[in-house]
């Protein structure tokens, strides 16, 4: 597909949309059920690539690793024991685009409630790299930087700021992504 085939503008907003579906992806209902990160997450990722590199200061090991499989391996036992995540969204994605690439940041808060109940508060800013493959966008790069906050601007923030249930943008796509 060349760069002048999907106009810029198109390109933006669909990237747009995929970060915030991503973001509203890690959002955990209080169940008991299981947290499928390959279900959930794993439309935002080509699970043949062994190229990527994926970080997040939040893995206790603060490794970069270059799979998807790789990610799920962190990040799925990690949500799986957690009772419940919520996220709003702070800053709205920016992006800038060239050609098959594209940079997404945002900056969101969240709340992540361990099986316990202890609280851990954050405000993280999130930047994204994606690749045009075929006709979608996958991520290549991602490098998530999370710092604590104290629960009474958290609460504050929850309340206030947009969550994945106030997002109109969160209908199905034309490749059946939410």
């Amino acid at each position: 597909m060349s760069e002048d085939s999907v106009p810029a503008a198109d390109d933006i907003a669909a990237v747009r949309a995929r970060h915030l579906r991503w973001l509203w992806g890690w959002d955990k209902e209080p169940d008991p059920g299981h947290w499928d990160f390959r279900a959930i997450q794993g439309s935002h990722y080509d699970w043949d690539l062994d190229t990527l590199r994926l970080y997040d200061d939040m893995d206790p090991e603060h490794r970069t690793v270059r799979s998807a499989r790789a990610y799920q391996e962190i990040w799925e036992p990690t949500f799986n024991s957690l009772r419940s995540a919520v996220h709003r969204l702070e800053d709205r994605p920016e992006i800038v685009r060239s050609g098959d690439l594209a940079v997404s940041r945002l900056v969101f808060i969240a709340r992540l409630t361990v099986a316990e109940g202890s609280v851990v508060d954050i405000r993280t800013h999130n930047t994204l790299i994606w690749q045009r493959l075929g006709d979608d966008w996958k991520i290549v790069g991602d490098h998530t930087s999370s710092r604590r906050i104290p629960a009474d601007e958290a609460d504050l923030l929850l309340t206030t700021l947009p969550g994945a249930r106030d997002d109109t943008s969160l209908k199905e796509d034309d490749h059946g992504n939410r």
